[in-house]
């Protein structure tokens, strides 16, 4: 299949570009704003690709016409969201309208990443049927995303996601692992919440399921996530351990003692039994999630 991926320069698109580069049966085409900043390129055909723009994403479609998209490219910095709600829209929604109109025109499956942050956070461990009622500009964003590619009538797995660490070089953003190894590493005093619960994903475990989600062009929604349930101060405990680094540094706090511009729902976590069985997904504990983070560490 020839597949393009939106987005390609962050984490998800990272791991997928390992995936797909140089397969024996997909074509893969990276998009993603900019040069291409995947640190060993061959493989693949890379676009630049500014998905807000109209014009550029009916270009690149009508050129490539791809079997799949994989849309990863999203506004995802929540904070940044709440205080930019325009450049948030032009990306998170505006952008999946034109997605959508021309994986219409060409009859093109589109895998689409959503987020758990299109729920208020009042009940933990979500199934596809919990209905959405987001808290913050970027939650909403999502979710209006989510009621495009639904209302368009085309074919298209929408993954719903928490939380996704990982280790890519030379990416500029962090995630809570790699936040939490370097804090921890520094040796300074750091407070953590401990009133927000979610089951974190590994980045390798997503690009597995948007890898599934395409071969099968498997249409509705999915939660895709990790298997363990935990709260953000327990995460950067476990991140302690198993680095061997010291955990007495941390500081469990509430979440309204830090500020944050926009609300956070405090407790999410999915049950993935339908990626379980229709997909075939199945996600690395925690802990083996690390080792994963660690052997990307090391081999740079």
């Amino acid at each position: 299949m020839k597949i393009l991926v939106t987005g390609c320069n962050g984490l998800l698109g990272n791991k997928l570009t390992e995936r797909l580069k140089n397969h024996p049966h997909h074509q893969l085409i990276n998009t993603s704003r900019g040069i291409d900043r995947y640190i060993r390129p061959g493989g693949y055909i890379y676009e630049n690709l500014d998905i807000t723009n109209k014009h550029e994403v009916e270009k690149v479609i009508s050129k490539y016409k791809p079997e799949i998209i994989i849309h990863t490219a999203a506004m995802t910095n929540v904070d940044a969201c709440e205080q930019d709600p325009e450049g948030c829209r032009r990306l998170n929604v505006d952008a999946v309208q034109y997605l959508t109109d021309e994986c219409r025109a060409y009859d093109i499956h589109l895998v689409h990443i959503s987020t758990d942050f299109i729920f208020d956070g009042t009940n933990g461990l979500l199934s596809e049927e919990a209905i959405p009622n987001p808290l913050s500009i970027y939650g909403k964003s999502k979710l209006d995303s989510e009621q495009i590619v639904i209302s368009s009538g085309i074919s298209a797995s929408i993954l719903r996601t928490i939380l996704v660490y990982g280790y890519a070089p030379g990416l500029s953003r962090t995630n809570i692992v790699l936040w939490a190894k370097g804090a921890l590493e520094k040796g300074q005093p750091i407070k953590v919440v401990n009133d927000q619960f979610r089951t974190p994903t590994l980045a390798e475990d997503l690009a597995e399921a948007c890898l599934l989600a395409a071969e099968r062009k498997a249409n509705g929604i999915f939660h895709i996530s990790g298997k363990e349930y935990m709260s953000i101060v327990e995460i950067v405990y476990a991140v302690a351990e198993f680095w061997g680094l010291d955990a007495s540094i941390v500081t469990p706090v509430d979440s309204i003692t830090l500020g944050q511009p926009a609300n956070r729902p405090p407790k999410t976590g999915f049950i993935i039994e339908k990626a379980r069985k229709v997909l075939g997904y199945n996600p690395h504990s925690f802990k083996e999630g690390l080792a994963i983070v660690d052997q990307c560490l090391k081999n740079g």
